[in-house]
């Protein structure tokens, strides 16, 4: 059952631990913010000394204090944390946000500390925000707590990173967003990302949620409060090198993923990914408008062939279409302006809008009741009429409030880049809920972020757990994953060289040869391809014996290489999303290119084609060149079937198969392997 975080947003009263007078020291800044709320509740500040603090007598220590502190606000020194939340909860506190740093950020003893330290808030009911963190904030119930103050407004930020609120902050500003809570985690040492986002998403106040992660923790939980939340939600993350998961662990002791299982996790949780605090301000911009597009098509519109045209490749690489316009459509827009304009999408109003303001709201009204496009991306030029004089600054206000106007009666959307985004006409679009930008590529990345999904799935099931010994050798990872429902080439187990060469004679030829209890056989020269004969054979057993001495050696029917394409199937274990699974490109390829794609498992078969079709190769797996498509749905099966025995098997860090061979008749797996957890 979720816990009411009400006592952390709309607390009845608040006391705040450290208050200084010192401007350079937290304990001020936050009894800076808890007093101007304190026309809403009683505010008790706690200084050691009992002087008092920005004009307001304090107390030595919570015992003294004549209330009850509903929310403790704690900024001691890491020493006396434990102390300072004891005596809270011995008063009767029912929820903290620490500010305090050193603690489970800091080493295993930091860290088991703060584990207890939170077994005995929970023990007595309460909730700890952080610690480590830089404060909460609640526009409704006048809650900030904070060093500095935020715009109001309905986006909910949740963040990990208490500088980067704050620059969320300015930034949001000039777009005029604000919002409506702020929660700044820290450690999450209680109170996790997954919580929040629950809790924002049952606020109604609060129309998008915005996060910045750097540990996601219960990593499904979130999946599925983001699924369920109702309400877009944008996640900004790190991990995409090597130096940001460095600075990660050492700001919060983060556990950070790969990027690809974020980027998985999110397509699950239907999340907007972003990659800076900037992406996110303007994908709030859009996502804080009620419209949506029913599908990705836009039609691209301004005064000037040049922004026209990039803005049509921009456009395009988001993941829009630009669809040519109807010979009907285009006839009636070019009624509309000079003989020289282009109408068949981009529309180029040619000088138009100089002649005519109104061009600008009569083509954007045609275009949004045509039918034919489900948005309008408008660039270049519009805003900038109104530097040259009053009066054209009333006429291009005019003009855009007309287009709010077409936008509310047709409910489809405008999205806009001009060179003036923040000129009296841009604004009056931005007020209307028309999102404006400065470059084409935000603008047409919000157009993008407002195509309609589908309902996200969540994160998938876990299959029950399956027990029993794991055999992980190469013969062992065949039979788990044949019992899994994987066909392998067929293939006879050899002890010695005169093993080796009997199984050729039983299987037939060609036959490839494997050196077993080798890592990478193919590096080692353990593996031999094509052999035609049993003189053949008999000289390749010989010579990986007298090279590798292996434990044993695989004899294996030659596959029909020639007929398919090799993928690598897989799945690995992290840490804070559990089992993902992996599609890509296989055999000697799958380093060079890394071409893959990842998916929270198990995978659905229907996932996993989904998974294959994003391929940056996936023309690979069509018809070419005479050559017929090879069986998507076997290999996607496959895939699924491995992604479920993963999951089932927590005692299995890594499975893959590789390479697992596609041909137009199914999917053949040619090489496993199994490294336990």
């Amino acid at each position: 059952m979720p816990r009411d975080l009400t006592p952390l947003f709309a607390p009845s009263s608040v006391a705040v631990l450290g208050a200084s007078n010192d401007p350079a020291k937290w304990g001020n800044w936050l009894a800076r913010g808890a007093l101007k709320g304190a026309g809403r509740r009683p505010v008790y500040l706690v200084n050691r000394n009992g002087t008092e603090v920005l004009g307001q007598p304090t107390y030595r220590s919570v015992e003294e204090l004549p209330g009850t502190p509903e929310l403790v606000v704690v900024a001691v020194p890491p020493a006396g944390f434990d102390e300072a939340v004891d005596a809270s909860l011995a008063k009767g506190a029912r929820a903290f946000v620490g500010i305090t740093a050193g603690l489970g950020e800091s080493g295993e003893e930091g860290r088991l500390r703060e584990q207890a330290l939170v077994e005995r808030v929970r023990a007595a009911g309460a909730i700890l925000l952080g610690p480590n963190c830089l404060g909460v904030y609640d526009a409704s119930s006048d809650l900030g707590i904070c060093s500095n103050e935020f715009p109001p407004g309905s986006i909910g930020l949740i963040s990990q990173s208490g500088n980067l609120a704050l620059e969320l902050g300015i930034l949001a500003r000039p777009y005029g967003l604000g919002f409506s809570r702020f929660a700044s985690v820290g450690n999450q040492a209680d109170v996790d990302l997954a919580e929040l986002v629950a809790s924002f998403g049952a606020h109604e106040p609060t129309k998008l949620i915005a996060v910045y992660a750097e540990d996601f923790r219960d990593g499904r939980a979130f999946v599925d409060a983001c699924a369920t939340a109702r309400k877009p939600v944008i996640v900004l993350s790190v991990g995409r090198s090597k130096a940001s998961g460095r600075a990660a662990q050492s700001h919060t002791g983060a556990m950070v993923s790969d990027a690809d299982v974020v980027e998985a996790a999110c397509r699950s949780a239907g999340a907007h990914l972003v990659s800076t605090p900037a992406q996110m301000i303007d994908l709030a911009q859009a996502l804080t408008t009620p419209r949506r597009m029913k599908g990705n098509r836009v039609a691209v519109f301004g005064d000037g062939g040049g922004h026209g045209a990039i803005a049509c490749d921009v456009a395009t690489a988001a993941g829009l279409d630009v669809p040519e316009l109807s010979s009907e459509l285009s006839a009636k827009l070019a009624a509309m302006l000079p003989p020289t304009a282009a109408t068949a999408n981009p529309v180029d109003l040619a000088g138009g809008g100089e002649q005519d303001f109104n061009s600008y709201s009569n083509v954007a009204r045609a275009l949004l009741e045509s039918g034919e496009v489900d948005g309008v991306l408008m660039t270049g030029y519009f805003g900038g009429y109104s530097e040259y004089s009053d009066e054209f600054r009333d006429i291009e206000v005019s003009v855009a409030r007309a287009i709010v106007k077409a936008v509310h009666e047709t409910g489809r959307p405008v999205v806009a880049q001009t060179m003036y985004h923040d000129t009296p006409t841009s604004v009056a679009q931005r007020e209307g809920g028309i999102p404006i930008y400065p470059t084409i590529e935000s603008a047409a990345a919000a157009a993008a972020a407002l195509v309609e999904r589908p309902s996200p799935p969540g994160a998938p099931v876990m299959p029950l757990v399956k027990t029993g010994p794991l055999d992980d050798s190469y013969y062992g990872s065949r039979e788990l994953l044949q019992a899994a429902g994987v066909r392998f080439v067929e293939a006879r187990r050899c002890a010695t060289p005169d093993d080796v060469v009997a199984a050729g004679r039983e299987l037939g030829y060609p036959v490839v040869l494997k050196a077993l209890g080798i890592l990478h056989k193919s590096d080692a020269g353990g593996v031999k391809v094509g052999i035609a004969d049993e003189a053949a054979l008999a000289d390749a057993a010989a010579d990986m014996h007298a090279r590798l001495s292996p434990p044993e050696f695989s004899v294996e029917r030659l596959a029909p290489l020639g007929d398919g394409v090799e993928l690598i199937v897989g799945s690995r274990r992290d840490s804070r999303f559990g089992t993902v699974a992996q599609i890509g490109l296989g055999g000697i390829y799958a380093e060079v290119f890394k071409d893959n794609a990842v998916g929270l498992a198990p995978l659905s078969v229907e996932e996993a084609e989904r998974l294959l079709s994003i391929l940056r190769h996936a023309p690979l797996l069509g018809e070419t060149r005479g050559r017929p498509a090879v069986n998507l749905r076997a290999a996607a099966e496959t895939a699924a079937a491995l992604s479920h025995l993963a999951a089932a098997r927590p005692d299995i860090a890594e499975i893959e198969i590789n390479p697992l061979l596609v041909t137009p008749e199914g999917a053949l797996a040619l090489d496993a392997r199994i490294i336990p957890a």
